[in-house]
Order: C-alpha cells, then structure tokens, then sequence
C-alpha cells in the first residue's frame, strides 16, 4: 500500500460508499464529517481520479470509486482474516454446516464470504442450497437446513425465526447516462412514474416494488419484467426504460459496456436488507454456529 494511503481513509472510503453520505459515514465512524471529506478528498488526490459524485442529498459512487471500493474491501477484509487467522488455527474446527440462499444472496452477497469462511476453516464442509424464500423457510423450520441466508425485508413474521440483519442496501433509480430524469437532483417516484419502468421479477423483486409506490399512491409504468437482472442492466443502459434496485446489485456498466448511473430517490424507498434465519431456541451445532458468528462480523453487523 502506497505510505500516503492509510488504512483509517480505506474505513472512512468505506463507510462514505456504503451510507451514501459523509455525515452519515462520520456518525457510523464516531468522527467529525470533516474527518470523512478530508479523507476521501486525499484518496482522491492520491489515486487522480473522482471516487464520488457529490449531489445535493449525499454522494454516489463514480466508476472509478466502484472499482476502488472492491479493492478497498479486499484490503481491510484480508487484514481482518489475518487479525482473526491465529484464533481459528487454535479451533481447528471440522464438521459440516447445511445453508440455504436465494438467488440474490447466491449471486451479489455470498460468494466472497464463502470463500473467506472456507480459508479460515478449510475442513468444515458446506452444504449449499439454492432455494427461494418461502421453501427456505420452511426447510429452517423443518430442520432440513441450519441456516438461511435471504432478503429479509421480505419475510413475514419474523417473530417466527431467530434472524439478524447481515446488510441494508439503499434502493436507487437506475437509468442510462442520457436520460433526462439525470436531470433531476433526486427524482421522486411521482417523476419516476411518467417513464418505462422495467420490473426485475427475481426474489418477489415485485411484491416489493409494489408495496412501497403504493404506499405513495402510485404505479410504476410496467413496460416489461424480467428475473434477469443482466438483460434489465443491458436495456437500461440502452435507453428502454428506467427501474429501482439496491445498490448490493448496482454495477456501473452493462455487459456491453455501457454506462448506467445510479441516483438517490426523493421519496423514502426502503432499503433491501439481506440478513440470516435460523430455527428459533434451536442449538445450532459448532460449524453452524461458527459460520452464522463469522457472517454477522464479517459484515459489520
């Protein structure tokens, strides 16, 4: 790491991408906000690129700041591997651990912690299903699987599982980089309405939208629903229409490398918050109990 790069900036980088906002990012760091801009103003600097695009309501990531907080994370994750390596080496745990994921976990969240679960205990195996939210919870309840790993804000009743939210994810417009709702500072979901709006079907991605634009007494302009997010990308960056989706599936560019820009909405939309179920006053057993541990530090929960 370059000796002008700390590793406080790489944190207050971090928390400035994930809250979408500097005051928010000093409240989670316990800092001023000025510690915060000051910090990713000196990145900014050291790396000669825009990390943020700065808007009246909060920041959002650039391209280039995507690209950046990947390699961030990878830096302050593996330090926390190597802080946390000597402890696991002393369990030297073996077992096995049955999960179930849905197909936005399975895709955007899970994948680098599996990886880093499985380095710090190479000999616990793990049992991995892809399912959909209802039969997930119905195989925890049924003891079929130790743990699910789902969109919890779409589980009803929560009352009936022991949970913990794992990550909340801001939900922003997604349009391509002409189109005139960029206009706009933060458009509301009344702007939003009087464009094509593409509808992703995957993980009740519907159910969802529709709870919170009928909370405003509105619709959406349905022009045309998908379970691809990579085909809603593409005709998004295209120009066919504009959708809603957390940033947890943001990706700055289609598939054909054209740009989609992401903007904070004007209206509170509730975040997409991905989290873990497990059978309730049930014992999980010591691989289980080591994975649900390492997911709820892991993502800062």
């Amino acid at each position: 790491m370059p000796a002008d790069i700390t590793l406080r900036q790489l944190r207050y980088f971090l928390a400035a991408a994930e809250t979408g906002q500097f005051s928010m990012a000093a409240t989670r760091s316990h800092v001023s906000q000025s510690a915060i801009t000051n910090a990713v103003l000196q990145l900014e600097r050291t790396l000669r690129v825009r990390l943020f695009e700065r808007l009246p309501h909060g920041v959002t990531l650039t391209a280039e700041g995507h690209s950046f907080l990947q390699h961030a994370r990878h830096v302050l994750d593996s330090l926390e591997d190597a802080l946390r390596e000597p402890r696991y080496q002393v369990h030297n745990l073996r077992g096995n651990v049955s999960i179930a994921a849905t197909y936005t976990v399975l895709g955007y969240f899970l994948p680098p912690l599996l990886a880093r679960f499985r380095m710090q205990y190479p000999d616990v195996n793990i049992d991995l299903q892809d399912m959909d939210r209802a039969r997930i919870e119905a195989a925890v309840l049924g003891d079929k699987v130790e743990l699910g790993v789902v969109i919890l804000s779409n589980v009803a009743a929560r009352s009936r599982f022991g949970h913990h939210v794992l990550v909340r994810s801001r939900r922003q417009l997604w349009t391509s980089a002409s189109h005139p709702l960029l206009r706009i500072a933060s458009p509301s979901l009344k702007d939003i309405a009087r464009h094509p709006y593409l509808q992703i079907t995957q993980d009740e991605g519907e159910d969802s939208t529709r709870r919170y634009w009928k909370s405003k007494q509105l619709a959406p302009n349905i022009v045309l629903r998908t379970a691809s997010v990579e085909a809603l990308r593409g005709l998004i960056a295209h120009g066919f229409g504009v959708t809603i989706l957390s940033d947890l599936v943001y990706r700055p560019w289609s598939l054909e490398g054209r740009k989609i820009e992401a903007r904070p909405i004007l209206d509170i939309v509730p975040d997409m918050e991905v989290g873990l179920i497990w059978k309730p006053k049930r014992a999980l057993d010591t691989p289980a109990r080591a994975f649900q541990q390492f997911l709820i530090h892991a993502s800062g929960s």
